[in-house]
């Protein structure tokens, strides 16, 4: 006997026109799970797993001991990174004919670094409600146990396997003024740590291991010390790493230092031909190197005094 919860929407309020067709249609509900700490799962959840038609779990076999340890009986099927695609258009059939559908990971946030993006993506254009259930997730518990920056965050999750993609991706993170979360397996961590290390430099890292659970721990520290306790420290469990972005003082020097290497009648030239005049290129110029204008002008005064440019008034 299924367990009534006040808080999942009555799907018999939903009107024709959400679903594209006549009749009901079922709800997709993205449950949070516990990232290592049983005691993280809520109420909310756990009726919302009860209550369901179906369960999607990412592995069914991981899962069934989750359902098991709340009394949770709902029928499972499974939907993974390999099967994405087809089994998310089998499960928007099923909430369409009026099945609701609650979707869990292994452990944490479904659809954050996780296939349910497509089944969301799915459902969204079938017209088919999604609510989300908040609760654990890794990259936010290591972010609020970092030390570092909350206030402006990215989040990276595992890099590319591919090299080239990966190399874009680092080096669009070298240029990263946020603070930036990344996860990594045991068995990638050194080479990760090293990857981040020459394309970042020396930034500082906390690196956050087997959150929530009994051995837990939290190290905040730099990416070429964590490299080197590593050396004679086998990863062990998985790990979020949640590292600092780069200064916005530091960006600055080296924006000013790019721009420093094309002499100063080339810059200016070069925003005249994008269509500036004379003056707001002089302008631009000038902010890019961190001048002032009437520096600027001072140093191009002899093609200034040949082409008749008036000069600039004082101050500007």
């Amino acid at each position: 006997m299924r367990c009534s919860c006040p808080d999942l929407p009555d799907r018999t309020g939903y009107p024709a026109f959400v679903t594209g067709e006549i009749g009901m249609a079922g709800t997709l509900y993205l449950c949070a799970t516990p990232i290592g700490n049983l005691g993280d799962m809520t109420p909310r959840v756990i009726e919302t797993l009860r209550s369901a038609d179906l369960i999607a779990a990412e592995d069914t076999r991981n899962s069934i001991r989750l359902l098991n340890h709340f009394d949770i009986h709902t029928p499972m099927t499974s939907y993974h990174e390999y099967n994405k695609v087809e089994k998310a258009h089998a499960l928007v059939e099923q909430m369409r004919s009026g099945k609701s559908v609650a979707l869990i990971t292994d452990a944490g946030t479904p659809a954050i670094s996780d296939p349910g993006e497509v089944l969301v993506r799915f459902c969204q254009e079938a017209g088919i409600t999604v609510t989300s259930l908040p609760g654990p997730a890794a990259c936010i518990t290591a972010l609020t146990l970092s030390g570092l920056s909350t206030r402006r965050f990215c989040f990276e999750g595992f890099l590319p396997a591919e090299k080239k993609e990966k190399a874009e991706v680092l080096e669009e993170c070298a240029r990263e003024t946020r603070t930036m979360i990344f996860y990594e397996a045991p068995h990638h961590l050194k080479r990760t740590l090293g990857e981040l290390r020459d394309a970042l430099g020396d930034r500082r890292v906390t690196v956050c291991r087997e959150l929530t659970k009994k051995f837990e721990s939290v190290m905040p520290t730099t990416l070429e010390e964590a490299l080197l306790f590593y050396e004679t420290n086998e990863p062990r469990g998985e790990y979020v790493l949640v590292v600092e972005g780069k200064s916005r003082a530091e960006k600055a020097r080296e924006d000013r230092a790019a721009w420093e290497e094309l002499p100063l009648e080339a810059h200016v030239r070069l925003y005249e031909e994008q269509g500036m005049d004379r003056k707001t290129a002089m302008k631009q110029a000038a902010k890019d190197r961190g001048l002032s204008k009437r520096d600027v002008y001072q140093a191009l005064l002899p093609a200034e005094e040949g082409n008749g440019t008036d000069s600039p008034r004082h101050g500007e």
